[in-house]
């Protein structure tokens, strides 16, 4: 016999009314007091309550029942959730393995003592807070075995070690954080995205620091904490008033540490979860670590420069200007302008296959690098250009003023082409679309460099933005530390989607024609080039058009620094 059962919320409100009808009595005589006029707000959350099982539930509602009592109980330790499980699986199952984000499920006995559930699988969260996107309706299928106790009563003795919660309870119950490690030169830091069950962050958070950054990017970047150093107890204090106290061994390690540095990253990765005080022991007993965190900077905001007929305009109020000293690219197409952020290092594409340093201070147009569809290129912090071939070869080039070459090894590139590239802001981290058997992607990807900062390889590719495919060709932006700017398809033709690199992808207003995006700090520095040279600056929700240039001027692209 086979049965479908539909997940159905349960919400307690029972004790929510009774308590309400309990306190709120009108008085009746009394003097007159003035009230202290605070606005009533709506409830932002309903918290559902777990229920426990029903004695004479069959084996699809018992499972039913697990679902929604793991759901309501995934910030909690599960105690009803497991009223629900035999008594050997209770200590067997492991909530915190693995979580499972549903759009849709549905629960199906498909046996005597079987229940099957299908899921609608919108993302995957890993036991130390890795987001991964999955393509768009993606399905999952888990298997629950079931047996009957001494009274008859039916319960899970076997169900998988994974959690799942709908879209809205996740947005609920997970909070988004970022670790923060170090460049190798260690001037700047640079932040992975976790997500954390919304219980105990902080202390979530400095294991995880310890722990180090996750493989795709721990080639790329280091950290002042010494290798081995662990939190003991294993907990931060955190108290109200924004105080987070901890311990850290060994003592002597953490001791010689560069507390500077060490209190940087725990400083970035807490101030956002509340803290505003650290207290620090090196050893249980120990006096909190002297000093203070360094002050570690951030790249200066840029400024915006269009590209017409192959000189680079700035905008001044509502009126483009000539950038000084820069001289218009000669080619048969200029496009794909692009430019270190202090604008020492200015290039661009003269046609699809010539890369050329753009003429600045009287200097001569000079040819870097030449093949097959070049995509537009990208200057990283060390002065070092970034492009890649159409024509595939799995691999980037990267390439400097004075003539230097090299072919950054990336093995996962190998029979794919790429049509866009994009390094971040700080050097470490490379955003690649590229075109294979499986269709066009979108990767991230930790750069690895020598001691005197030149790209050696890229490592191992981790998925961004698997529910949408990119547009062929079309530009990609960082549009800040943590979040990708891309051109994808839509309903209504090119649309532009921000995209976490861990996270789920937000689409945004479509617009008719896009080639190109462009962004600095945040999507108010969000820019939109279509394909008859109109330019657009996100505002409000909507795209406008930029006074002076939109319909005055035919742009063929526009960029901010990197």
């Amino acid at each position: 016999m086979t049965r479908a059962v539909r997940a159905r919320a349960v919400v307690c409100v029972a004790s929510v009314a009774f308590a309400l009808t309990a306190c709120v009595a009108i008085p009746t005589g009394g003097p007159v007091t003035v009230g202290r006029g605070e606005e009533v707000r709506e409830l932002d959350r309903v918290d559902v309550l777990a229920q426990g099982p029903q004695s004479d539930a069959d084996p699809a509602r018992i499972v039913e029942g697990f679902l929604l009592a793991s759901d309501a109980e995934a910030t909690g330790d599960f105690d009803v959730t497991r009223e629900f499980l035999a008594a050997d699986e209770r200590t067997e199952w492991d909530p915190g393995a693995d979580t499972i984000v549903a759009s849709a499920t549905q629960v199906e006995q498909t046996g005597d003592a079987q229940v099957t559930v299908s899921l609608t699988v919108k993302a995957k969260v890993d036991a130390d807070g890795r987001y991964v996107e999955v393509p768009a309706d993606a399905l999952e299928t888990l298997r629950y075995e079931l047996v009957q106790d001494a009274r008859g009563a039916w319960r899970i003795s076997h169900a998988p070690d994974v959690l799942v919660v709908n879209s809205r309870r996740f947005k609920q119950q997970f909070r988004e954080t970022s670790l923060y490690f170090l460049t190798p030169d260690k001037k700047m830091l640079v932040p992975e995205v976790r997500y954390f069950r919304d219980r105990s962050v902080p202390t979530a958070v400095v294991r995880a620091l310890l722990a180090g950054p996750s493989t795709w990017l721990q080639d790329s970047v280091t950290s002042a904490f010494p290798p081995g150093t662990e939190l003991k107890p294993e907990a931060v204090s955190f108290e109200s008033g924004g105080v987070a106290e901890m311990t850290l061994e060994p003592a002597r390690a953490v001791q010689e540490a560069d507390r500077g540095l060490l209190l940087a990253q725990l400083e970035a990765s807490l101030r956002p979860l509340g803290v505003t005080t650290l207290v620090v022991r090196a050893g249980a007993g120990g006096p909190p670590l002297e000093g203070t965190p360094d002050r570690l900077p951030s790249p200066d905001p840029g400024e915006l420069e269009i590209l017409v007929d192959g000189q680079a305009l700035r905008l001044v109020g509502a009126a483009p200007v000539a950038v000084a000293d820069v001289l218009p690219v000669q080619g048969a197409r200029p496009s794909g302008a692009a430019r270190s952020a202090d604008g020492s290092v200015r290039v661009a594409l003269a046609d699809p296959s010539t890369l050329v340093a753009v003429p600045v201070d009287g200097t001569a147009q000079r040819t870097l690098l030449t093949g097959p569809d070049l995509v537009a290129p990208s200057v990283d912090r060390f002065a070092w250009v970034w492009t890649a071939s159409g024509s595939g070869g799995g691999h980037l080039n990267a390439v400097r003023l004075d003539g230097m070459s090299v072919e950054v090894t990336a093995d996962w590139l190998a029979g794919r082409t790429v049509q866009a590239v994009r390094v971040s802001r700080d050097g470490t981290r490379v955003a690649v679309v590229s075109r294979g058997p499986d269709g066009v992607t979108l990767e991230v990807a930790g750069v690895v460099r020598d001691g005197g900062n030149v790209p050696l390889l890229v490592g191992p590719g981790v998925g961004a933005g698997a529910s949408l495919t990119p547009v062929a060709g079309a530009s990609i932006v960082w549009v800040d530390d943590v979040t990708l700017g891309v051109l994808a398809d839509g309903d209504a033709g090119a649309t532009p989607y921000l995209v976490p690199v861990a996270g789920g992808s937000t689409p945004l207003a479509a617009v008719a024609d896009a080639v190109e995006l462009a962004a600095d700090r945040g999507t108010r520095s969000l820019y939109v080039v279509t394909a008859d040279g109109d330019l657009r600056r996100h505002e409000g929700g909507t795209w406008v058009p930029v006074p002076g240039v939109t319909g005055a001027l035919e742009v063929a692209g526009a960029a901010f620094p990197g």
